[in-house]
């Protein structure tokens, strides 16, 4: 979901330049830099960037660049004095240095140049703006896709890796059982001079060991396992909180396999199967 995107679209005499920045969360959090020209685009700017990118933390922002001379075009001086005098008491109140070069950040905010019409937003730049936005959009896109086969490799890795540890759980469970059987039979020798109904041990025995019993448990990761790939696969866009979902019933399963195995050696399978799962869902973060 993490990405930067940067689009430039020229006309007759200006630049336009659109930068996007993505992070991760769970729904669209859209902050925007327009300059005031092109207030009255804002809302289509923000339906774009719905349709387009859906999820994630997003800055916009978009620089304007005269290319000719234009004696109506001037800086705001009173805007700059305002954004140099709030870094100056950022800088002093989080004790962090101040900008080395003044005009390259200064030159960033928004509404630091005035023009005759500065309110009124040019149809030809309107629709420069909304070419670079697309371009600058593509460009994040991409960026997005390069990391998404990153995490497919990962992803495929990591259930490999907890599909392996759940194959080597079988080869300890007839062990388990009769270590189980056994340390209870012992507990009811060392109770002296006592007499129980022998049938009625058994049946408890047996109660007790179909409680310990994980196949349904074994049954259902190894189809949680082959669901998340499936969902991973698919060429259906948005899968990310599905694949979250998926991760957490995983989760579910590992934990109840934990608690029932009362065997060492298969708490160290489900410990590194817990392992695996925390890297998938530390990841899973940034899927779209």
């Amino acid at each position: 979901m993490t990405g930067f995107g940067k689009g430039t679209y020229s006309t007759s005499d200006t630049k336009i330049t659109v930068e996007l920045k993505s992070l991760n969360s769970k729904q669209l959090d859209l902050t925007m830099r327009l300059p005031q020209c092109f207030r009255e685009v804002e809302a289509d700017v923000r339906q774009i960037i719905s349709d387009r990118l859906q999820r994630g933390k997003i800055e916009v922002s978009a620089f304007i660049e005269r290319t000719c001379g234009d004696g109506s075009v001037t800086l705001n001086l009173e805007t700059l004095k305002f954004y140099k005098q709030q870094i100056l008491k950022a800088s002093a109140e989080l004790n962090i240095p101040e900008p080395t070069d003044w005009y390259s950040v200064l030159m960033r905010f928004p509404d630091v140049m005035h023009t005759d019409n500065n309110a009124e937003t040019d149809p030809e730049e309107a629709d420069a703006l909304i070419k670079a936005l697309e371009i600058a959009i593509e460009n994040l896109t991409s960026h997005r896709r390069e990391e998404g086969l990153r995490l497919e490799t990962f992803f495929a890795q990591r259930i490999e890796a907890i599909t392996a540890l759940l194959e080597q759980v079988p080869q300890y469970e007839a062990e388990r059982i009769e270590k189980i059987h056994a340390r209870l039979a012992d507990g009811l020798g060392k109770i002296a001079q006592v007499d129980y109904d022998r049938g009625r041990l058994e049946q408890e025995m047996i109660f007790y060991i179909e409680k310990l019993d994980i196949n349904e448990e074994k049954q259902r990761l190894g189809q949680h396992l082959r669901y998340f790939m499936e969902t991973m696969e698919s060429q259906t866009p948005g899968q990310g909180k599905k694949l979250g979902f998926i991760s957490q019933e995983m989760g579910r399963e590992i934990n109840t396999l934990g608690s029932k195995s009362n065997h060492a050696e298969m708490q160290i399978l489900v410990v590194r199967m817990k392992d695996n799962l925390e890297q998938i869902k530390e990841q899973v973060l940034n899927v779209l």
